[in-house]
């Protein structure tokens, strides 16, 4: 009698994580020989072939990817003394079907079309179709986690039939590597993550005040100076078309942060004069600030960098920041006094701010990108593009969600799932539960949200720490932002996110305990 022990969440088997649009599940199973089976597509897209190759040999039939140690071996031997007799499967799947009806892709970007059909069946073919590669890597993900392991040993597959798209176009996750540095084995290790929970959009916060890592081929300076360390603590070209190049495989897109005019500092390391002299009174203090708005350098030298970036990402969308710009600087500085009183905006730092914002959206457009903001931009009121895209972080946001939609812009969130703001217990279930079509506002403003994204900022997130940080409690944002809105949360989400848990340890990532007390099959791998 189990009823004196305390309650543990027990993992669901052959679960999918997130919650696809459409799945019916009939009892019957049938056995997948991990030897035998194979995927047949008869496609030439490099993005499946490569996909194909990958859940074949590294994904399905994970038996703890530390399984060659002598404890897992032990482990397996006593289990298959326990088990002796096989048990009975309504039929064998050696062969799932993949098929492509639209043309070859190679990098994904915002109008992706992520959706997928998929039939396990006893009786007739099984298959994956997708209009695009990008429908089929998700379609992938899916069928992997059907198949499971009843006993360790053998490997099954519910009879199943699933039709699935995403809710939100944007399913995105920040990563800072301006505050620590991350190494690309942590960059890639993010990227796997990120696919068990189809996500699809890296928003890469590549430099910030303490370090710029970013290698330029037009100013190497900037990280000669500017990074922690500019041999080792740097993203040469090949190291980002490198993350560029695996992201893509995946069916993620890599959006860079290049966040001005505040957030700078690190960038004056080479270039002094772009950022604006702070002044004690009449004298210089020794300190710079934010961007200096009041020179034609500045805009040289930004279209120059800009002009670069949009050349090394490929992605139609650049975050330009604009978030937490301190005016004080700006306001000590009597070159940018004199220069405010020339253009008429005398004592208004906002229309400052302005004038610079719309220098930067204009050189940004001359270089043929669409680009996002942090909210800011919008509330103070600075005149951007109407394709702009609005990210909202601050809280409560349902007031900012509400008037970024009103006013026409998309929106795309962030404020409840700062990823890095920890506390004790299970509080995944508040990422689960926030939603970002909570705010009062008409089905015209609601089609405007693009999704949202969860955000490991990283003051205090290095690579010992970003993938436990950030997994599980990031497959809680994926699930809302791809699952169908009626998906809300039972007890039974929390055994179904208990299996995803356990899953991605299976599959080698070391993702903390979110449900308290309990156990995976592979919580032993160092």
């Amino acid at each position: 009698d189990d009823s004196w022990r305390p309650r543990v969440v027990v993992p669901t088997q052959g679960e999918v994580w997130p919650q696809p649009a459409n799945q019916t599940k009939s009892n019957k199973t049938l056995s997948v020989d991990a030897s035998t089976f194979s995927f047949q597509y008869e496609g030439s897209c490099p993005v499946v072939q490569q996909a194909l190759k990958r859940y074949q040999r590294q994904i399905l039939f994970q038996n703890c990817s530390r399984s060659e140690t002598p404890e897992g071996a032990r482990r397996r031997r006593t289990r298959s003394a326990l088990s002796p007799q096989t048990p009975s499967h309504d039929g064998h799947l050696d062969v799932l079907l993949v098929t492509v009806s639209h043309q070859c892709e190679d990098i994904p970007d915002h109008r992706m079309d992520e959706s997928y059909s998929l039939s396990i069946s006893s009786t007739e073919e099984s298959f994956i179709s997708a209009r695009s590669v990008w429908g089929v890597l998700r379609g992938l993900e899916t069928f992997s986690q059907l198949v499971y392991s009843p006993d360790g040993m053998s490997w099954v597959v519910n009879e199943t039939v699933i039709y699935d798209e995403p809710r939100f176009p944007h399913r995105g996750l920040l990563i800072d590597t301006g505050r620590h540095f991350l190494p690309l084995e942590s960059i890639m290790d993010t990227l796997d993550a990120m696919s068990y929970n189809k996500m699809n959009v890296l928003h890469w916060h590549i430099v910030d005040d303490e370090s710029f890592p970013y290698v330029s081929k037009k100013f190497p300076s900037m990280s000669e100076k500017g990074a922690y360390d500019p041999e080792i603590r740097v993203y040469a070209p090949e190291d980002v078309q490198y993350v560029i190049r695996e992201a893509a495989a995946r069916g993620i897109r890599v959006m860079a942060e290049f966040d001005t005019p505040g957030h700078t500092r690190s960038w004056g390391e080479a270039f002094p004069n772009l950022l604006t002299t702070c002044y004690k009174g009449t004298k210089p203090s020794g300190k710079l600030g934010p961007i200096d708005p009041s020179t034609n350098a500045t805009y040289d030298f930004l279209k120059a960098l800009f002009s670069e970036v949009a050349g090394v990402f490929p992605d139609q969308y650049i975050h330009l920041g604009g978030d937490e710009v301190s005016f004080d600087c700006w306001k000590s500085n009597p070159n940018i006094t004199e220069f405010m009183a020339q253009i008429g905006i005398s004592g208004d730092y906002r229309k400052l701010e302005e004038f610079y914002i719309k220098r930067l959206l204009d050189i940004v457009q001359g270089v043929k990108k669409n680009y996002m903001v942090w909210q800011e931009v919008f509330d103070n009121k600075v005149e951007i593009a109407p394709d702009t895209v609005v990210h909202v972080w601050k809280n409560p946001f349902q007031w900012d969600m509400s008037a970024v939609t009103a006013a026409g812009f998309k929106a795309l969130l962030s404020s409840c799932w700062y990823l890095n703001v920890i506390s004790y217990g299970v509080d995944w279930k508040k990422y689960y539960n926030c939603d970002p079509h909570d705010f009062e506002g008409t089905p015209k403003q609601k089609s405007l949200v693009q999704g949202g994204e969860a955000c490991i900022w990283g003051e205090y997130v290095d690579a010992t720490n970003v993938i436990s940080r950030t997994w599980p409690r990031g497959s809680a944002v994926a699930e809302r932002l791809w699952s169908p809105a009626s998906v809300q949360y039972t007890k039974r989400t929390a055994s179904r996110f208990e299996e995803q848990r356990c899953r991605m340890l299976r599959r080698g990532l070391k993702v903390e305990p979110e449900n308290g007390p309990g156990v995976c099959e592979c919580d032993y791998i160092s």
